[in-house]
């Protein structure tokens, strides 16, 4: 067999996630079967088991991810999926996540809802639902791939994130890029290696030594990481808290731990922006999409440009903390700006339209079936 034979092989979106996650180190899975996610519940299943690491079913989805937070909690790499209704089930131990800044990783491939919705049936729903889902507002970074490859890498990355913010991160895929089969060729997989968590040096204590499990001076500081049942004690709750973990309401350092949590993800908002600038000199119109829109969106660039349309495009692989400075940069002198998502109100956009002062905002949404490029193409100016 030649060496091309070898490096192509057939994956999912779903399958991809799953050895991305194996790649960044991932040793611990549980879920609980729904469609369209089961292909990453299934290949976790398989590739943990095989390498002595350990990947469980649930009995439900709150269950799932409350053995992730342990697994997180106890040192390591921890990883879940599900789709929208799962979603909702798991939206109070999310919040556990970010209240005790556990490094996680969540793949959400959506499918039409509300509800039960459709389970074969692809969609871009549930947008504000992964974002907004908690109490506060805080940032859930939120990366969304399009294709296999992107899922392998855009994995990889959310481990490090979850692993140096000491966050929950969320891989937010739909159907049709979790369960198309395409060709991947493993030779443009980049070599990429995930980051640690930084961690507290650990000795012995005798029961007298407690690690500050949120200890940080600037708010923007990630605290290092103990693991429960170490070396050093640790207090690790979901209620408002001090440095230490101790149970407090509204006194000042308390306060200061809430905004940390918002802060330490708000001064890295840069470095976490992810896009593809398609930038046409003199163009009329942007188009902006994510996920599988953002793949008819580029063969609309692409029929647009033969006709001789000038059109710029941008690609978003970071819907939050939104690439403002990105979408900023990618305006230029565009009249039109078109928004293209599977969903029913355009629910990106209803987040990033009030950064066009000047331009016309344009949405197009669709729920049922996919974009087309020539649904995407009626609104190049």
């Amino acid at each position: 067999m030649n060496h091309t034979q070898t490096s192509i092989k057939l994956r999912t979106g779903n399958q991809m996630i799953a050895e991305g996650a194996v790649k960044a180190g991932c040793r611990f899975f549980a879920g609980y079967p729904i469609t369209p996610a089961s292909g990453i519940y299934k290949s976790m299943i398989e590739l943990l088991q095989r390498k002595g690491d350990l990947a469980i079913s649930s009995p439900d989805e709150i269950s799932a991810l409350a053995y992730c937070v342990g697994a997180s909690l106890r040192g390591y790499k921890a990883m879940t999926a599900t789709s929208g209704p799962g979603w909702a089930l798991m939206i109070e131990t999310v919040q556990y996540a970010l209240m005790t800044e556990t490094p996680l990783v969540i793949a959400m491939v959506q499918r039409l809802g509300p509800s039960t919705g459709g389970a074969t049936q692809g969609a871009q729903g549930d947008v504000l639902l992964t974002e907004f889902c908690t109490s506060g507002g805080y940032t859930i970074p939120v990366l969304c791939p399009s294709t296999p490859l992107e899922c392998y890498e855009l994995t990889v990355l959310a481990f490090s994130w979850a692993e140096l913010l000491r966050t929950p991160v969320v891989i937010l895929t739909d159907k049709e890029v979790g369960m198309t089969t395409e060709s991947v060729n493993y030779e443009q997989l980049q070599l990429l290696h995930a980051a640690e968590r930084i961690s507290h040096l650990q000795k012995p204590t005798n029961g007298r030594d407690k690690a500050k499990t949120y200890e940080f001076s600037r708010l923007s500081d990630i605290p290092k990481f103990a693991p429960v049942g170490g070396m050093l004690k640790v207090t690790a709750t979901g209620s408002a808290h001090n440095k230490s973990g101790e149970l407090k309401k509204n006194d000042a350092e308390t306060l200061e731990v809430l905004h940390h949590l918002e802060e330490k993800i708000k001064r890295r908002k840069d470095g976490l922006a992810i896009v593809k600038r398609d930038v046409e000199p003199e163009a009329n119109t942007l188009l902006i999409s994510y996920g599988i829109t953002a793949r008819a969106m580029e063969e609309a660039i692409h029929i647009a440009r033969k006709q001789g349309r000038k059109v710029s495009g941008l690609h978003l692989l970071t819907l939050f903390p939104v690439p403002e400075k990105q979408i900023l940069n990618s305006l230029g002198q565009v009249k039109r700006v078109v928004i293209a998502e599977e969903n029913l109100s355009g629910q990106y956009r209803s987040v990033i339209s009030h950064l066009m002062k000047t331009q016309e905002v344009v949405g197009i949404n669709k729920i049922g079936s996919m974009i087309t490029p020539q649904e995407i193409l009626k609104e190049v100016l």
